[in-house]
């Protein structure tokens, strides 16, 4: 793989695919994120002197049509702010003004308003590799997506490489995944065991310790036959869940938060054997010989709450993983939505020692599968 900081860009004009599908209200920003994560590689390219044209998605629109709720707008007047330079959105893929003289940043609109994009259309790939001298991904996000920017683009560019984002995502899941150091301790978390059973069969392997929570612990407590009430669980994956447990990695909790509600009605800490047939488990508590072994890990993936985090009565398993690893000496990875505003409520990110910006694609390269937009950059 061809790497940003391996080139020679000055004069050069570069097209930037990023991630900056962030939440979006009234024009506001919520959530920048995604931007930030993107800066390093926007202001080492501005820094050598290259003009750049940057892509991302926004949301779901419907392909092909113009949907103002999803317009980039918003994003280019934020970059604007912070690179302390003009920032235009440019909606015509036959447009003369890329890479003009006004600003040498661009950023084109939301690449889902062209059709083609989804489908990996080679045509559209095609169209945006020409727009500059060098196509830079940078989007890890979208790197397990096969679409015309994150696929059909990169193969068809005559340069194409990899943006300071990759490479230390890249650089720091290759080293939870193959270079790990143990004790190995991996946090499984979130509501369902099937969107998180090849990551869990994987680290199976791999890890001494997989500690699991949120609705992915009730399918398991399940499957070891305790009652759990009205509580979330997958009866699907009952079966698989038992043999898991078996192989003797699994941890399970002792103690959960009950309710009659989501919004906190009848409250209890209970034991995992008295929970009641009208009770939904909605919380859990770390045992202190758990909250040990993070502390003792020399490694933790991290992936997914322990409970309902964002109601403050069932905040408390989450919470105090937060602070178990940060505490830890390990080298810690995290990875997901919900794992890192958790982890930007209770602790600070630089207590991690990487937080990645991928979901879905966090989950498949650490599930051991090569990513369509990292394979396909491997081989040029």
């Amino acid at each position: 793989m061809i790497n940003l900081s391996s080139l020679d860009i000055n004069n050069k004009n570069l097209v930037i695919r990023v991630d900056m599908n962030v939440p979006i209200k009234d024009g506001n920003i919520l959530d920048s994120t995604r931007i930030e994560a993107s800066l390093p590689t926007i202001e080492y390219a501005l820094k050598n002197n290259a003009k750049i044209l940057l892509i991302s998605h926004l949301g779901r629109p419907i392909e092909g049509e113009y949907e103002e709720s999803f317009s980039l707008k918003p994003v280019a007047k934020y970059l604007s702010k912070i690179v302390n330079e003009q920032c235009n959105v440019i909606d015509d893929l036959d447009s003369k003004s890329f890479f003009n003289k006004e600003s040498n940043i661009q950023l084109l609109e939301n690449i889902r308003f062209f059709e083609g994009e989804k489908a990996n259309c080679k045509d559209l790939g095609a169209k945006l590799a020409s727009l500059g001298d060098i196509y830079v991904f940078d989007a890890f996000g979208t790197a397990h997506r096969e679409q015309a920017s994150t696929h059909s683009a990169i193969e068809c560019a005559p340069v194409a490489c990899a943006g300071l984002l990759l490479q230390r995502e890249n650089k720091f899941l290759s080293l939870a995944l193959n270079n790990h150091e143990s004790p190995y301790v991996a946090v499984i978390g979130g509501a369902k065991v099937s969107s998180k059973l090849e990551l869990i069969k994987h680290i199976n392997s791999e890890a001494d310790h997989i500690i699991v929570g949120g609705g992915i612990a009730n399918t398991f407590l399940k499957a070891k036959g305790f009652d759990v009430g009205k509580s979330l669980f997958e009866d699907s994956m009952i079966d698989i869940a038992y043999n898991l447990i078996e192989k003797g990695k699994i941890i399970l909790p002792k103690k959960v938060v009950t309710s009659t509600t989501f919004e906190g009605k009848n409250v209890k800490e209970t034991l995992v054997s008295q929970v009641g047939h009208n009770e939904m488990i909605l919380d859990l508590h770390l045992e202190e010989e758990t909250i040990a072994l993070l502390e003792d890990a020399k490694t933790i993936l991290w992936n997914g709450p322990m409970g309902v985090f964002e109601n403050i009565v069932f905040e408390k398993g989450t919470k105090d993983l937060s602070i178990a690893v940060a505490r830890s000496k390990a080298f810690s990875l995290a990875g997901g939505g919900e794992t890192l505003s958790a982890i930007n409520k209770y602790i600070q990110s630089n207590d991690v020692s990487y937080c990645s910006t991928g979901g879905g694609a966090f989950l498949e390269f650490m599930e051991g599968k090569t990513l369509p937009s990292i394979e396909v950059l491997n081989s040029k």
